[in-house]
């Protein structure tokens, strides 16, 4: 089983992951770099969103050419974590959400165009991806079972909402998406979740609260606690992914949903 794994914010590498070389994997939407390697005798695809020294931001990250890359490569499945700041205020600082549920109300790139693979009319594999939840079922056990085994506080279930950066949000707009339902955002993996499900990739999100979102508490986080909780998670996101990687089965997951070609 091949495992394509996407790391954010603070997470550059990982460490309990045998890897190779980073190198480039050119498609058609562009170019990604990617590191191949092994954990608990899982082939892995490791790719870091950011880079390592955060030379793209949120608004240069190039979703399509990612996930094309990884689809290339021949992954039977997606793990993706992300720090996000926590909008329901239930949520405790320096836990794990599995996300079941996605508001990414504009579908949209950074670039701004609708994010998708399907651009030209008429190409024979253009279609509707169709969905009851937009994460994988058995990828979200594995991740909720590996947080507890790790020890990590963590909830399983949650809405992630898609924001876009880099700047974060005002309070009246979180409180938007809270009445939406949203239990934490970031402002980079709704775009992994709808490509993955267009690709026919299973893919599930885990999601580490390093602050309240604007307005959430009734004062605001210290910046030096949240660039102290990014540094942690990069601990935590590890080794939930290594156990979470020693949980999956030979036989690869299901997709999520299914996707309703007019052709072929």
């Amino acid at each position: 089983m091949r495992v394509g794994v996407i790391t954010g914010t603070g997470t550059y590498a990982l460490s309990e992951l045998d890897e190779g070389e980073p190198h480039e994997i050119t498609t058609p939407h562009g170019a990604a770099r990617v590191t191949r390697g092994a954990a608990h005798g899982v082939e892995v695809v490791h790719l870091s969103r950011h880079g390592e020294g955060h030379p793209r931001l949120s608004n240069h990250v190039d979703h399509r050419a990612n996930i094309a890359a990884l689809a290339e490569l021949g992954v039977d499945a997606v793990l993706s974590v992300t720090v996000c700041g926590a909008v329901d205020p239930g949520v405790e600082l320096g836990s794990v959400i599995v996300f079941d549920d996605l508001h990414f109300a504009s579908n949209r790139l950074p670039d701004g165009t609708l994010c998708t693979f399907h651009t030209q009319p008429g190409a024979p594999e253009r279609g509707h991806w169709i969905f009851e939840e937009p994460f994988a079922g058995e990828l979200r056990s594995a991740l909720v079972a590996s947080a507890a085994e790790a020890g990590h506080a963590h909830r399983s279930g949650g809405c992630y909402g898609h924001v876009d950066g880099p700047r974060f949000n005002s309070r009246s707009e979180i409180r938007g998406l809270a009445a939406c339902g949203v239990t934490a955002v970031s402002q980079t993996a709704a775009p992994e979740a709808v490509l993955c499900g267009e690709a026919e990739i299973p893919f599930a999100l885990a999601g580490y609260a390093t602050d309240y979102a604007n307005g959430v508490s009734e004062e605001a986080t210290p910046v030096e606690e949240l660039l102290r909780l990014i540094e942690r998670s990069r601990g935590v996101f590890s080794s939930t992914l290594a156990a979470a990687l020693a949980r999956l089965e030979e036989r690869p997951p299901a997709p999520t949903g299914v996707v309703y070609r007019f052709e072929g």
